[in-house]
């Protein structure tokens, strides 16, 4: 057998291949690897060429008419054990290849040794710039979380040192510092603009480059940016930066005019109010006393000292409101407030936190002290409907809870705990609290834990509900909320919401 073996020729049906043919379908092939051994000698060649050998590259199911040794035509199946034979051969060849034997050859890429790999990186540790000089002044702090657990991160003006001082650039540096650890979640940031004057101010650049440095990553998720005692410097800035602050920024910023107003948003006690800012707030409180409407001071702006009205609902007893509501104990702005809130207001988000237009406040309250109809449908405003039913608890000449057990709710809390609050709880409620007390009380709480089944919905659990009822419900004869009391009270109030059940246990067709 020649080691050549026989190379067949597919020409074509009109005769020999002439020269450079065989190389398209109708050219030869090899048949194995790279020939077919099959023992014959592959020196001579066909007279003619063989006819319907291939369709389409399909070997036809009849005998092919291959060349015999002679160069004739004779019917030819190729050997089973010779073609075996063959494929064996080219595996043991591949095999060589595959090992390197092959002279010659060039292995595949697969077949390379892979590089050494690279030494693996040393971690080291990013290196956090110190601004020690800048944080010993306090001017940026963190003031725990607010009720929806948001961190709250105060910058208190009153705290910059003169500007010779300060290097600016540094306090940039030292504010981005701080916001980088919290800018992944949601934050609020409080702004104590009072103390700042011509001696610590930064220069208008400066404050050009914060707000452009500030991009995206710290903006998206700071939910709100409270100024707290505003001024006329601040609107000017504001008309100045309007063009360049863009309109979904804008909406975050709220201005707080009191202290007491952080309250309807904050922990106010976690709040680490500079002492310059508490005197600053006093100051307003006692210069705005008889138009205030504030937690601090109980006076409604309709209210005088003369007789009031009949149709005031405003700034008066319970005993008078039930007088002339001829002998209804409930409070009409109550009942109609909270029958709106039921169907309107229960499932909003942020309901009873969420502050409401003060004009329209003031107009409500106008409204209803002149005995006016107030058609809540048409007002379509669940928020105020929820700022008109804490403005009427927070403007009571006496709170709810009354001065008379203020005492007692701070003993409860500072000295009793566990089951003893509870008791002592429950006998204050439904034992030494008035009648017509405890009637407007259970109502309102009982409304407050239809509230709280849609918490999921309007994120008001009874925590945050007691946030901001607590101030509204109890309060010393000084008329001024000591940032001490506001934790005993929410806890408190709090007690009455998860206990409301346990605690009040008069029978309600005895009430009044």
């Amino acid at each position: 057998m020649s080691d050549e073996g026989i190379l067949i020729d597919f020409g074509s049906e009109s005769g020999p291949n002439p020269p450079g043919a065989g190389q398209g379908v109708g050219g030869s092939a090899r048949v194995g690897s790279s020939q077919a051994f099959l023992g014959t000698d592959s020196s001579r060649k066909p007279e003619t060429p063989p006819t319907n050998l291939l369709d389409d590259f399909g070997f036809e199911t009849a005998p092919s008419a291959m060349p015999g040794p002679t160069g004739s035509y004779q019917d030819f199946e190729p050997d089973d054990e010779e073609m075996q034979k063959a494929a064996e051969r080219d595996l043991e060849e591949a095999a060589k290849e595959a090992e390197g034997g092959a002279i010659g050859t060039i292995p595949r890429p697969t077949d390379l040794p892979l590089p050494p790999a690279p030494p693996a990186p040393v971690a080291r540790p990013i290196p956090v710039e110190d601004f020690s000089d800048v944080a010993k002044h306090s001017i940026v702090e963190l003031a725990g979380d607010d009720s929806y657990g948001r961190k709250v991160i105060i910058f208190s003006c009153c705290r910059l040192p003169p500007s010779k001082e300060l290097d600016h650039q540094r306090l940039l540096g030292y504010l981005r510092q701080t916001l980088d650890q919290y800018v992944e979640n949601d934050y609020v940031l409080v702004y104590f603009h009072y103390g700042l004057n011509s001696q610590n101010k930064p220069n208008f650049k400066w404050l050009v480059q914060a707000y452009r440095e500030f991009d995206r990553k710290y903006k998206k998720n700071l939910k709100a940016l409270y100024i707290v005692h505003p001024t006329n410097f601040i609107k000017i800035l504001w008309k100045i930066f309007k063009p360049i602050i863009s309109v979904k920024f804008g909406r975050k910023i709220m201005y707080v005019n009191l202290l007491s107003e952080l309250k309807e948003h904050l922990y106010f006690d976690q709040l680490e109010v500079p002492q310059p800012v508490l005197e600053h707030d006093k100051r307003l409180l006692e210069r705005n006393k008889p138009k205030s409407t504030s937690t601090f001071y109980r006076q409604s702006p309709d209210a005088t000292d003369e007789q009031p009205r009949p149709t005031q609902q405003f700034g008066v007893t319970l005993e008078f409101l039930k007088i002339h509501n001829q002998g209804e104990p409930l409070p009409k702005v109550m009942r109609e407030t909270t029958t709106y809130l039921r169907q309107h207001g229960v499932e909003v988000e942020g309901i009873f936190r969420r502050s409401a237009n003060a004009k329209m406040v003031k107009e409500v309250q106008k409204m209803y002290n002149e005995g006016r109809t107030v058609n809540w449908t048409e007002l379509g405003d669940p928020h105020l409907a929820a700022a008109i039913l804490k403005t009427f608890l927070r403007e009571m000449p006496e709170p709810l809870i009354t001065f008379q057990l203020y005492d007692e709710v701070m003993r409860i809390h500072g000295e009793l705990d566990g089951n003893d609050r509870l008791m002592a709880t429950k006998e204050l409620i439904s034992g030494k609290l008035p009648e017509l007390n405890y009637v407007v009380l259970k109502y309102l709480v009982d409304f407050l834990e239809e509230v709280i089944l849609y918490s999921e919905e309007n994120k008001m659990t009874a925590q945050n509900l007691s946030i901001v009822f607590g101030p509204n419900l109890l309060w010393s004869t000084n008329q001024a909320a000591s940032l001490t009391s506001l934790g005993p009270i929410n806890v408190f109030t709090l007690r009455l919401l998860e206990h409301h059940q346990e605690l009040f246990i008069r029978d309600w067709s005895t009430s009044p």
